[in-house]
């Protein structure tokens, strides 16, 4: 059972593309939650409003906000026109999107057809913190070429709550995204990982690609229980369409858990035990006893015999990120407490310039 409270609406903070952020009256105490107007309509100062609770009862850290359920003043709402795919399915908040691959989409017929992503550079990372840096990397060198972003399904499901998403978006840095599975909120909406990926060649001539989930990311310490998971069959589908797939390592010097220190146990799994094919990991050139160590896993680990890994001169994220006045933070810290992380993410974007693009530096 959820937990539910009834509160009012005291202020607006923040109103974005498909999201408010709202402080209620909540037991007598001010509480932030977030409403999603596509889903619960608009909100208003005063109106009474159902919130789920549960999240901040149970003390979550990612996530961990009151949602609007529904606006007691605004019950009501009309079904928008088109489309007939629904996600959240069977849960009282199912929603109907128009999805790219439907018989009735103007798309049906280029979706049919496909054939090959022609080795179109894909980058899968794990945490939606890697979005950023990714991004920042590759628009400041290229920033006339199309980069598409698919989100899925293996953290938060509205696209709405990601502000980084907002942010990208506005500045012009991501050119369009996809929502598949049950995420939702995209330019795009798909059904799979598999017609998200031909939608970004076909429909949307991107010349690169970044896939992960949205914000949040559920781990348990066991060796598989953890959403990052996706990241294996994210790569394997790149594979089969041929695409290139390149996997964002996790990365951590600053990480408290033994298991996150250098490449994080979950990037270990994932390409040790769950991918099925060979695919491409960038490791940034860190300093040279984080290097020594990052490399006695690699071997430990035999990655090196399945997969190509490319090591990559990076000083340049916290230049990228600035030059377009962004802000980076991942399990609550900032990229001057977690520089190799974001780094990671950052070494994905000049791989595919070095690599993928025919210009590439010496490697080491």
């Amino acid at each position: 059972m959820i937990s539910k409270r009834v509160g009012i609406v005291e202020s607006i903070v923040d109103q974005s593309n498909g999201l408010d952020d709202i402080r209620v009256s909540l037991n007598g105490e001010i509480q932030r939650a977030y409403n999603y107007t596509k889903m619960t309509g608009k909100i208003n100062v005063g109106d009474e409003v159902v919130l789920n609770t549960t999240a901040v009862e149970l003390s979550l850290g990612t996530g961990g906000y009151h949602f609007v359920i529904a606006n007691l003043n605004n019950l009501e709402s009309n079904l928008t026109e088109g489309g007939h795919i629904m996600k959240l399915r069977y849960t009282p908040f199912q929603v109907k999107v128009d999805s790219v691959e439907e018989q009735e989409s103007v798309y049906h017929e280029k979706i049919d057809k496909f054939e090959s992503l022609e080795n179109m550079p894909v980058v899968v990372g794990t945490l939606h913190s890697m979005l950023t840096p990714f991004v920042a990397s590759y628009k400041k060198n290229n920033p006339n070429k199309k980069l598409v972003y698919i989100m899925t399904d293996g953290a938060a499901l509205p696209i709405y709550l990601s502000k980084n998403v907002d942010t990208l978006k506005s500045k012009g840095l991501i050119d369009n995204t996809i929502t598949i599975g049950n995420a939702f909120g995209g330019d795009y909406e798909c059904i799979n990982i598999y017609t998200a990926l031909i939608t970004a060649k076909e429909i949307l001539n991107a010349d690169c690609v970044f896939v992960s989930m949205g914000p949040g990311i559920a781990g348990t310490g066991t060796k598989y229980g953890f959403t990052g998971i996706e990241q294996g069959p994210i790569l394997d589908a790149i594979k089969k369409l041929n695409g290139n797939p390149i996997a964002i390592p996790r990365i951590s010097f600053a990480d408290k858990r033994d298991r996150h220190v250098g490449i994080s146990h979950h990037s270990i799994t994932v390409f040790k035990d769950i991918v099925n094919v060979g695919v491409n990991i960038p490791i940034t050139n860190y300093e040279e006893e984080k290097l020594k160590l990052i490399k006695t896993q690699i071997e430990n680990n035999n990655l090196d015999e399945n997969h190509i890994i490319r090591f990559i001169n990076n000083n340049s994220t916290k230049e990228d990120l600035d030059y377009f006045g962004l802000k980076v933070r991942s399990m609550g810290r900032n990229y001057d407490q977690d520089k190799e992380f974001f780094d990671a993410a950052s070494s994905a974007a000049y791989y595919v310039m070095e690599v993928c693009d025919g210009s590439r530096r010496k490697d080491y």
